[in-house]
């Protein structure tokens, strides 16, 4: 499935972004939120599942304004990546997050409602973003900044999901509990993937759990067709 290139108007100029159709052509929307490693080939990846799935995904470009690039296939690409990510200021990050998600319930070709979906930075991205802006459901995968933004859980009142691996070095289980305490509630479901460490869903060998990868992404599937039905 092929991405569209777009931009996303935001005070300062134009965001790059990446537009995902579903088969039909029209669907609910979500707004897919990166790692440290950007729009990457893993990330374009799921976009093209989620379209597949019956949604139209926009994947912003949130390191747009950030010099450098990271190479997966350099040993450095985790630091690069970790520079990258150093360079953002987090309260305009999450404004560009709540602009896509704007722009994206502005399309035409979005018929329903539209989520946010983010997997590690992204996760912390997309849970600040439930709680400023008005959508209509949160996935989480292993949000890195969740410890430090749970002064915002009242205020995300949406269908949530949220997953963990219980072999986070991250995010420890004593922490994922803290986050369980505060987050719960009757739309929130968060599940715990045995033996899975930070980042199990990337197929990269230094993360991918591949029993918690598929697992996560059956109870995603099925989470976003109850509570954001295509």
């Amino acid at each position: 499935m092929t991405a569209a290139t777009t931009t996303v108007r935001v005070p300062d100029g134009e965001m790059p972004a990446r537009l995902w159709l579903p088969p039909s052509g029209t669907g609910p929307g979500i707004v897919l939120l990166q790692e440290i490693f950007g729009v990457s080939p893993y990330i374009r990846s799921r976009a093209a599942d989620l379209a597949a799935l019956g949604y139209v995904v926009l994947a912003p470009e949130l390191y747009w304004r950030a010099e450098g690039s990271v190479d997966e296939s350099s040993e450095a690409f985790l630091e690069q990546g970790m520079a990258l990510a150093a360079q953002l200021d987090w309260d305009r990050t999450v404004a560009d997050a709540t602009a896509s998600v704007e722009a994206l319930r502005s399309l035409p070709e979005v018929a329903g409602g539209v989520g946010v979906l983010g997997f590690c930075f992204g996760g912390g991205v997309a849970f600040n973003v439930a709680a400023v802006t008005d959508v209509d459901v949160l996935v989480s995968y292993y949000g890195s900044a969740l410890p430090q933004l749970l002064h915002l859980a009242g205020s995300v009142s949406v269908p949530s999901l949220h997953h963990f691996g219980t072999a986070d070095a991250y995010i420890p289980m004593e922490t994922v509990e803290e986050i369980r305490a505060a987050v719960a509630g009757r739309e929130v479901e968060l599940h715990l993937h045995d033996g899975a460490g930070h980042a199990f869903d990337n197929p990269h060998p230094l993360f991918h759990h591949e029993r918690a990868s598929e697992d996560a992404w059956r109870l995603t599937a099925d989470f976003l067709s109850r509570r954001l039905p295509v």
